[in-house]
């Protein structure tokens, strides 16, 4: 067995929201360990400058590497848009992002080619969705939708509550105007507040997410090179957080069902 295969996967984002990610990695990677860094104390990045973002960023892929992980996946729409490709060529192991999955399996699954991105301020105005979907699907027609308030929801714990079902409804009235049969979920974050989207939108509209296809990605990467960690046993994953343990322990347990997360602090 090659001896690195045994390292984790680590996995950044601005916050919580790569926990969205984490769970379809975790459901498709049976024996692979996991390293997760939330950013909370930073977040959300979709306001913050590309220079910002790539910092931080850079700052928490460091860590990975300083804890030791075979491969990097940035689970952060903004920082993918932004950073992917500065930080690629800095680290010795593969490093991928969730929005060229996403925009794959979005142009898979929509038939009009008609397609919404819900993002960050930064996600839309980055326009990654659209060069990454217009690559695959020149033809394809593209709406994109900031949604600032979304994060702090989730970032709140209150992406359950009615406050967070009527800002949903807020943000999303404009759609009601244009015909699309796709919405990418271009924020890791929005998963968790898929309920009140759906509710919200036109029957039969195709929900996407990147989580599926980023792991479908990973899996691929780790059998070309021979990576994949062959033992059942022992599987752990840990978490850090640059926020409050207590409040991020609180939401892993609640989205991956984990019952006594190992969550420290991490202090950049």
């Amino acid at each position: 067995m090659n001896d690195l295969s045994d390292l984790p996967i680590g996995i950044i984002d601005s916050g919580v929201g790569g926990l969205t990610v984490m769970d379809e990695l975790l459901k498709r990677m049976p024996n692979e360990q996991f390293l997760y860094i939330g950013d909370d104390a930073r977040c959300p990045y979709g306001n913050r400058s590309p220079q910002e973002v790539v910092k931080f960023t850079h700052e928490l892929i460091s860590a990975l590497d300083g804890f030791g992980v075979k491969m990097a996946v940035i689970a952060c729409n903004t920082a993918t848009a932004f950073a992917l490709e500065h930080v690629r060529p800095l680290f010795n192991f593969p490093i991928i992002g969730v929005i060229e999955p996403g925009a794959r399996t979005a142009v898979e699954k929509s038939k009009t080619k008609q397609i919404v991105v819900l993002g960050t301020s930064g996600t839309v105005k980055s326009q990654a969705y659209d060069q990454a979907i217009l690559a695959l699907a020149p033809e394809a027609s593209i709406h994109g939708l900031a949604c600032p308030e979304f994060v702090p929801i989730v970032e709140r714990g209150v992406y359950k509550l009615e406050e967070a079902d009527h800002v949903v409804g807020k943000t999303l009235a404009p759609l009601a105007l244009k015909t699309f049969d796709a919405v990418i979920l271009g924020c890791t974050h929005f998963p968790l507040l898929s309920h009140f989207i759906y509710k919200h939108l036109p029957a039969g509209i195709e929900l996407i997410t990147s989580g599926s296809a980023t792991a479908d990605t990973a899996i691929r990467i780790l059998d070309e090179l021979h990576l994949q960690r062959r033992a059942s046993t022992n599987r752990k994953s840990t978490f850090y957080t640059t926020g409050n343990p207590y409040h991020f322990e609180l939401i892993v347990k609640d989205w991956l069902h984990i019952a006594e997360p190992a969550v420290k602090k991490l202090v950049l």
